[in-house]
């Protein structure tokens, strides 16, 4: 048996990508009838967000032949997503071989994206992929496929229409306009369906005092000053560590619990069956399931941890829930059950909330989606308002209708971290949102089939191509009766 040969340099992987994809076909021939409204062409998907979760919808979905397709990103090429801008970890949390948004293509993987470049060697000894190195990774995904996204764009409204379509206002370089498209595909990220949360206690703070762990901040401007992180996760860890490398005099770490979280349940019942299974539980195993991991949170990375702990003039505050800020002196007086404390900016890692009242861009659409609060009424000792508030998705992360709303809400998807309550922690990481955006296209596809089924029904009764045209054969009586 000859040994394997595998590409050099990128310019080979790209060839063996090209074959890979011929091989399976890949992507389909497209199959969505044409939809225009007066001169106006129709979109199939309107994708929001050209982020990793944008680029794997259009992915998943060319792959099965909707082709009139395009995403629409606020940031400028190559700053999609978290990973070059607020994101401060050095490297990511995903263990380097997960496959990702390779959709089942091995030559399309991270991994074989880095090898050839570096080589098989260099793989095995990097512990962790380098923050910036995935969002490279993600730039030659997107332009190996040739994914539309339109860059340094924003959605400012989507609405409803009577006739089934999405009308969606878009604003570019000063200009705004308004396009259609059957269905919509919110992949906005973390923040998804609302914005980062500040606890009540930091709103009257002076903005110039204080900035969310998703900010960007400006963390040279750090250097020499005290600094607070509130928060316990890896966001905050990451952040903690940010300014002190960046100069900071000091910095304090306030946690509410009495310890660090320590345990990632997730991670210890992390498996395909997970992946697969989940949104086939009924409504209490779902909500038992997050509620149980929203309290138990998600431990930061060991690695994270210690990059904050190496360093002297770090302080970790167990037990501190913020009871009042103020202003004095040109600092922040922080005033927690054990103390008081002096700072001159405040980070808070207090994660996100889903809150439409925050997004304007969503006001035409939020109240026709279905909440779990209108849907699932927990016992006492399980109530979370939070999770309460997520939307309440159907079984391909379309929103449902609320009582009265019009149908056409479910032309509407939630490919962001709020569909974990229904669909699992397949939108919220790397590992599985290959298996995520199939799921979402396969739903796509087949209800435009549905909606379109007149259409194809009668292409099929109309279809008159032969296969065979009578002289393949000679009917044996037919030629005994002539003689």
């Amino acid at each position: 048996m000859s040994a394997l040969v595998n590409p050099r340099n990128l310019y080979e992987l790209e060839l063996r990508l090209a074959q890979d994809l011929a091989w399976l076909n890949l992507p389909a021939k497209p199959w969505v009838p044409a939809r225009t409204h007066g001169d106006a062409r129709v979109l199939d998907v309107a994708i929001v967000g050209g982020g990793m979760l944008g680029l794997v919808t259009a992915a998943a979905l060319r792959n099965i032949g909707v082709d009139r397709i395009q995403a629409f990103d606020r940031a400028a090429a190559g700053r999609e997503g978290p990973w070059i801008t607020s994101a401060r970890m050095q490297t990511l949390r995903t263990r380097k071989d997960a496959a990702g948004p390779a959709l089942g293509v091995p030559s399309l993987t991270f991994r074989a994206w880095f090898e050839a470049q570096h080589g098989a060697d260099a793989f095995e000894r990097m512990e962790r992929i380098p923050r910036e190195m995935w969002m490279d990774y993600l730039v030659w995904y997107r332009r190996v496929l040739s994914l539309p996204v339109e860059n340094e764009t924003s959605v400012t409204g989507i609405s409803l229409r009577a006739d089934g379509l999405v009308a969606i206002e878009i604003e570019s370089a000063g200009r705004r306009r308004d396009i259609l498209a059957r269905r919509v595909v919110l992949a906005t990220g973390i923040d998804g369906l609302g914005e980062p949360a500040l606890p009540e206690v930091a709103r009257h703070l002076p903005a110039h005092y204080r900035a969310h762990s998703s900010d960007l901040i400006d963390m040279a401007g750090l250097a020499g000053k005290r600094v607070a992180v509130v928060g316990a996760g890896a966001s905050a860890m990451d952040n903690a560590a940010a300014a002190l490398e960046a100069g900071a005099a000091r910095v304090d770490i306030f946690i509410r619990r009495t310890d660090i979280p320590r345990i990632d349940k997730f991670t210890g019942v992390g498996s395909r069956g997970m992946t697969y299974g989940y949104v086939g539980l009924p409504d209490d195993a779902k909500w038992r399931y997050m509620v149980e991991g929203e309290r138990a949170q998600i431990p930061p990375p060991r690695h994270s941890v210690q990059r904050v702990s190496r360093h002297p003039n770090a302080h970790f505050h167990l037990a501190s829930p913020i009871e009042a800020l103020a202003e004095h002196d040109g600092a922040v007086e922080i005033t927690t059950p054990k103390g008081r404390y002096r700072a001159d900016f405040i980070i808070f890692a207090t994660g996100f909330a889903v809150d439409f009242a925050n997004r304007p861009e969503f006001a035409g659409i939020a109240p026709f989606i279905r909440r779990w609060a209108d849907v699932y009424q927990p016992p006492a000792d399980l109530q979370h308002a939070g999770l309460a508030e997520m939307p309440y998705l159907g079984p391909g992360f379309e929103f449902t209708p609320r009582a009265g709303a019009p149908a056409s809400i479910s032309n509407i998807y939630c490919f962001a971290y709020p569909a974990v309550l229904t669909h699992g922690k397949i939108t919220s990481g790397i590992p599985s949102i290959g298996e995520g955006a199939t799921r979402l296209a396969q739903a796509i596809a087949r209800s435009l089939f549905v909606e379109d089924r007149a259409i194809h029904l009668e292409s099929f009764l109309d279809f008159a191509v032969p296969e065979l045209f009578g002289d393949e054969w000679t009917d044996a009586d037919e030629e005994a009766f002539a003689q």
